[in-house]
Parts: structure tokens; sequence; C-alpha cells
């Protein structure tokens, strides 16, 4: 029995990043040979057992072969004469088939490692073909390395560009498309994921609604960067743009879908499909419906920015509202977040606003409907002292 390091922790290991999750596959073993050992198996599909200390996940050396539709559609074979090489023939990328042994040797069956010094993500086998998850997974690599310099093959890409045109990527459920998306999000660079599908045709399969934006021309007075022409890119720019200042998914995705304005319905049909979380959904919905508000709110009167508080619920969510806040700053791509006087303004404004306490009106006498309208009226008076300042 030989166990290797296998995959993701070998490659992050090699660019100096730091290794989260740790995957080892064994050779020459039996799944009662495991058991005997203590290892817990879990594995339904193929023997996958956990350390009966570390619990990290150990799988025997496996092949695949291709039996049915879908990325699930596979049937291994998990003996202990299938050879490490053979194991790692059948994963994704080379950068992802490089082992290290218990002695910490390294081992490169594959030459993975003269890829991973070019910073190309290259397909080891014609078998990618085979699994259509694995369009997405690659295009999430180009997202996740873009800063190290990694770039697509090119007979990768055109192989991802044939498996779409094929109609392979249909066989993709939305709830695992957007386990994708949700993992891109969180990637330093997440707008290279969907210009990498854009490119290759897959984000009109897999994200029609966004794809859609492409092919929507800007306002002329819209303050854009120079190679922002059509709705689809100035979505992709601040999606970027929100990256670079806020790790929160729920605020990354709400960027992305802010282009979708005016089409409310797009955002809900998109994350009802994709059982998007609905802390995201609510989050894209309120930015797409209130953006312009926010924009213009140094000119809004202050009966129409206690509206924007009610329509937005700044009053119990005041987290949610700064969330709005930076969403639609990465909108203003011309100038730094900080910069974004709205933010500055509307937080100022319902501070005030949350000043004017309920109880005095009801120890007033006020009741009913009453107390809301008594409430709004002076809540109205403290912004307008304030804006007169």
């Amino acid at each position: 029995m030989q166990i290797y390091l296998v995959g993701g922790a070998v490659r992050d290991k090699l660019l100096s990043l730091p290794v989260k999750d740790k995957d080892f596959v064994v050779v020459g073993a039996t799944p009662a040979e495991m058991l005997e050992q203590g290892y817990q198996q879990v594995g339904k599909d193929f023997p996958v057992f956990l350390h009966p200390s570390s619990k990290q996940e150990y799988a025997l050396a496996r092949t695949e072969r291709k039996s049915g539709s879908g990325y699930t559609g596979f049937t291994c074979y998990a003996a202990p004469d299938v050879t490490l090489e053979q194991d790692l023939v059948r994963r994704d990328l080379t950068i992802n088939a490089m082992v290290e042994d218990e002695d910490g040797q390294f081992i490169d069956p594959l030459n993975a490692k003269d890829d991973l010094d070019n910073r190309v993500l290259r397909h080891i086998s014609i078998s990618f073909s085979e699994d259509p998850l694995r369009v997405l997974r690659v295009a999430r690599f180009a997202a996740r390395f873009h800063d190290l310099g990694f770039t697509i093959a090119d007979e990768t890409l055109q192989l991802m560009q044939d498996m779409t045109q094929a109609g392979a990527l249909a066989e993709l459920t939305p709830e695992r498309v957007w386990q994708e998306v949700e993992k891109t999000l969180s990637a330093a660079n997440p707008a290279v994921f969907f210009q990498v599908l854009k490119d290759i045709g897959a984000l009109a399969v897999i994200l029609p609604e966004l794809d859609a934006l492409f092919n929507l021309a800007l306002d002329i007075n819209s303050e854009v960067e120079n190679d922002v022409n059509n709705l689809g890119q100035q979505a992709l720019c601040q999606l970027k743009h929100s990256a670079s200042c806020s790790p929160d998914l729920a605020i990354r995705f709400a960027a992305l879908m802010q282009q979708l304005n005016n089409h409310q319905t797009n955002i809900k049909a998109l994350a009802k499909r994709c059982k998007v979380p609905n802390e995201h959904r609510d989050l894209a919905l309120l930015v797409s419906a209130q953006q312009s508000n926010i924009h213009r709110a140094l000119s809004l009167t202050p009966t129409e920015i206690i509206s924007l508080f009610d329509n937005t619920d700044a009053w119990r969510k005041p987290t949610r509202f700064q969330q709005i806040l930076l969403t639609c700053s990465s909108s203003q791509v011309c100038q730094l977040t900080d910069e974004y006087q709205p933010t500055q303004h509307l937080t100022k404004m319902l501070i005030a606003a949350c000043d004017i306490a309920v109880q005095p009106i009801i120890a007033a006498g006020f009741r009913g409907a009453e107390i809301k309208q008594q409430l709004t009226a002076q809540r109205i008076s403290a912004l307008t002292a304030l804006q007169s300042q």
C-alpha cells in the first residue's frame, strides 16, 4: 500500500499558497485493508475513507468509464492493480495531477510541473469532454489563479467551446451551476470566470439572463471605463470593483446582477432556478430597484430619503442597507468606493432619522396609524434641519 498527497494540496504547495484541504490517493489497497487499519468508509460510488485520527479523505486509486449522461454518469473501478498514473490520468487538469509521497518526495508522472511553471491550465486527455462540469471548473481556476498569470491553453479552450456547442452543458443541473458560481464569487477575480464562459458561448447556456446583457448597449451618458461598451461588460466591471472592496458574496452577486435593473423578474427567475440563497437574491433585488435613487441621493428631498429607508427596511436592517450602498458604489467605476458621496450622505441621514424615538410619540397620546404618521413627520423634520445646516 502506497499513500500519496494529491491534487490541489500539492499544486498550492508548489505555488507557495496556503494549503487548506488535503486529499490522499491510496495505491495497492483494498477496502477491507483500509477498514482493518481503522479507516471509515464514506464513499458509495467509489471507495473513499476517513483517516481514523485526522479525518482527512483517502481514496483508493481508481479508473473511470463513461456509462451515462451528465457529470455523475461514470462507472468507477477501484482495485489494487490500478496504478498511480492511471488514477492521475482521469483527473481534469495537469496542474491537479501531481503527488507527494509519504517521504515528501514530489512525483510527477504526467510532467505537469511544466504547465505549473508556465502558468497554463491544460486538460490531461480527451476524457475531459466526458464531464461537462469541467468547463465551469476550468473557468473557475482561471478566475482563482488570474493574479498568478495563469491562462487556459488554446486546445483546452477549444475543447470547452466544442463541448458547449455540442450541448454538453445542458446536462448540468442549475443547482450544480450555482455551486460553481458561488465558489467563483469568493475568488480574487470572479469576473474572469464569466468572461471565459462568455467567450466560449457557455454563459448563454447556464446564465442566459446575464448573457443577454452583452447585446444591450450602454446609455450614452454612462460614466464607465474605456473598454466597456455594453451592459454585460459593465456588469463584469461592477463585479470586479465590488470584489476589490468587499469579500461579501451577497454584495458581489448583487453587483453582478445590478445591470438587470427594470428586469427584476430576470433576477427572480435566475435565483429561483439556481436556488440562489435568499440573502443574495434579496440584496440584488433591492439594489436593482433602488440604485437610481441612491446614485442621486444628494438631490433627494427628506421625504424621498425617508421613503428610500422605508423601501429598503433600513430601520430594522441597517447592515443590509450598508451592503446596498457598497454595491451601488461598485457601479461608479470612475471613482473610489470611499469617495462615493451617497454613502456618507445617506448614512448620516439614517443616523439622524433613527435618533427620533417612538416612545415620546406614544406618550403624547398618538395611536394606531397616527404613530407611524407622526414618526415619519418628525423624521422628515430632522432631515430637513440637517440638510439646512
